[in-house]
């Protein structure tokens, strides 16, 4: 194993945080309708809880409204009920085997709640990429220790992993302004 085999293995993972990450703020309420929104709401179906998803479709009405579709007419009053408590702040209406979501405007108080939200997501994906730029400089270590790659190598390979840390902690930061920005915008 080589310096650039640990940099293989570790960059996916961090790419996979940064993906993670992408997928946490897009369910963060902005004011504006977005089918993410509804991403993390589970229902009680058939016995077990299900993604909203795989009970109907999700859609977007118009920029402060969305409609789910339900598939199964006994099932409207389940999704109308998930995606009350999910604890979004929303209120949906059941408009026959459709669920009506409005979107209401956010206060200034709930938007500084939700800037304070995406900013610690991108902080627990901070450290969740120093976690890994830690294992990949123990694994550089490791293979120095077993003389199979020299101290310089040992040395390129951890300045390396910084490098990399900072492109991609650079990334969350520069997610983390745009969704602040997005959040804000009135």
């Amino acid at each position: 194993m080589s310096v650039r085999d640990v940099y293989q293995k570790i960059e996916p993972k961090m790419k996979k945080t940064i993906e993670a990450f992408q997928h946490e703020i897009a369910s963060i309420r902005t004011g504006k309708a977005t089918t993410t929104l509804l991403d993390r709401v589970k229902v009680e179906a058939y016995g077990q809880q299900m993604p909203l998803k795989q009970v109907g479709n999700v859609g977007v009405l118009d920029v402060h409204t969305l409609m789910v579709q339900v598939w199964d007419k006994s099932m409207v009053s389940g999704v109308e009920r998930a995606i009350r408590d999910a604890n979004l702040g929303l209120n949906p209406a059941a408009d026959g085997q459709n669920v009506r979501v409005s979107i209401p405007p956010l206060t200034e108080e709930r938007r500084k709640e939700f800037v304070k939200l995406t900013k610690k997501f991108g902080e627990d994906s901070k450290v969740s990429l120093r976690n890994l730029r830690r294992d990949m400089i123990h694994e550089i270590e490791k293979l120095e220790k077993e003389k199979a790659i020299s101290e310089d190598d040992k040395n390129k390979g951890k300045k390396d992993a910084d490098e990399m840390l900072h492109k991609f902690e650079k990334q969350v930061t520069d997610l983390i302004v745009l969704k602040e920005k997005e959040i804000m915008e009135v």
